[in-house]
């Protein structure tokens, strides 16, 4: 399994991808809001969605586990 984790403290503003999507290394997932700036969160990896662990709306802190790859 692979993680996809925060990058910093912020709230999530958009989610890009949901459970079962194919995503390639690069590929933004999801986008966070942090000092009113947007931004993007990329899967490091290829692989297929298994879970998103947030919503919008959400605050999350830096290192969060925001989505999981199988």
């Amino acid at each position: 399994m692979k993680e996809i984790t925060a990058s910093m403290a912020g709230t999530v503003l958009n989610i890009l991808v949901s459970d079962g999507e194919s995503v390639s290394a690069g590929q933004p997932v999801l986008t966070l809001e942090s000092m009113k700036m947007e931004i993007p969160i990329e899967a490091a990896a290829e692989g297929e969605v298994e879970s998103v662990n947030v919503n919008v709306g959400d605050f999350v802190n830096e290192g969060d586990v925001l989505v999981v790859l199988k």
